[in-house]
């Protein structure tokens, strides 16, 4: 795999551009944004999407998806509500055989798809792989040291996949666990808003720690029930990232919960900002696939009741303290 095509040129592909440069790969990056890749190519920098971070020369910014879908893999950087419409622009140029390598962190809001399930229905042609772990996009451009779970049910293609992304500051651990993977990362950004509240509500570091380990009792919940392995989440991709996105100010999920806590509104907190915050629309999703699936999960269904029900905080915070404990398990209370 000497070429990597990455569509989505916010911050989190404008990384994973670099790490691809650093392992020796050729790259074509494309961006919705006429002026995101002019700034690329002429200033080799992100401006909009990753500010003050220097960019390899040799990265080729495009606004062509064709472009980029010629490639002997494609990661997909693009948000998870946008997936569908992207894939589908991307198939008449898709080479069938080339992975999808997803690297969005949600699930469909309309109708409580997964990623892959998205991918595979408007590409079928693609084996499919999933990106994920804990990364904060800023420190992977600046080569801080990073690990991350490369999940493909094909053991060939993960292996190729990490060989060609692979380094020793962006360490890659294959599994074949891809709705593990992808259920890991799309939950803990809901989860990751709640911990702000409780940031932003001035709630202590005790409740944060209870609320991060219920949480994960609910992914597992919910993994298991979509046939993920238990195990997938007590990797990287699951407690690994959990943990990270719950405890930092970089964390767009986080921050913004902590902004709803401090008595901010849903809307001035999202028109303020150029990036998306996955676990806005997710929570719906999570909240609905629980619901078809019988699953309990309160952390997730409040933070959907808060975000798109005009829940009162207060009320909701008050309705979860009073559940009566159950057993410490994944399915417990």
């Amino acid at each position: 795999m000497k070429k990597i095509g990455i569509v989505g040129a916010g911050a989190w592909g404008t990384a994973l551009a670099m790490v691809a440069r650093r392992a020796g790969r050729a790259v074509t990056l494309q961006a919705r944004e006429a002026e995101v890749a002019a700034s690329i190519n002429e200033g080799h920098e992100n401006t909009l999407f990753l500010p003050g971070v220097a960019l390899d020369p040799e990265i080729a910014a495009t606004t062509e998806l064709s472009a980029a879908a010629d490639a002997d893999a494609v990661l997909l950087a693009v948000p998870a509500q946008h997936m569908r419409a992207v894939c589908g622009a991307l198939a008449p140029a898709w080479t069938p055989g080339v992975p999808a390598v997803i690297c969005a962190k949600g699930i469909e809001q309309d109708t409580a798809a997964l990623m892959n399930e998205v991918v595979a229905e408007v590409l079928p042609a693609a084996p499919i792989a999933v990106l994920s772990g804990p990364t904060f996009a800023a420190e992977v451009a600046r080569e801080c040291p990073t690990a991350v779970t490369l999940a493909c049910a094909d053991g060939d293609v993960a292996r190729s996949l990490a060989t060609a992304l692979g380094t020793p500051r962006f360490r890659i651990y294959h599994s074949p666990d891809v709705i593990g993977a992808l259920i890991g990362g799309a939950v803990k950004n809901v989860l990751a808003i709640a911990c702000g509240i409780v940031e932003g509500r001035g709630l202590g570091d005790n409740a944060r720690a209870a609320l991060i380990t219920r949480g994960l009792a609910e992914i597992v919940r919910l993994g298991l029930a979509k046939g993920a392995r238990a195990e997938t989440f007590r990797g990287l991709s699951g407690l690994g990232d959990l943990t990270l996105t719950c405890n930092a100010m970089q964390s767009r999920n986080f921050s913004l919960g902590a902004a709803l806590g401090g008595g901010q509104s849903l809307a001035a907190v999202m028109a303020s900002r150029v990036s998306v915050a996955e676990g806005v629309f997710t929570a719906a999703a999570v909240a609905a696939l629980a619901r078809l699936l019988a699953i309990d999960m309160p952390i997730s269904t409040a933070m959907d009741a808060v975000l798109n029900h005009a829940a009162d905080i207060d009320a909701v915070i008050a309705g979860l303290l009073a559940r009566r404990p159950g057993a410490e398990a994944p399915s417990g209370g």
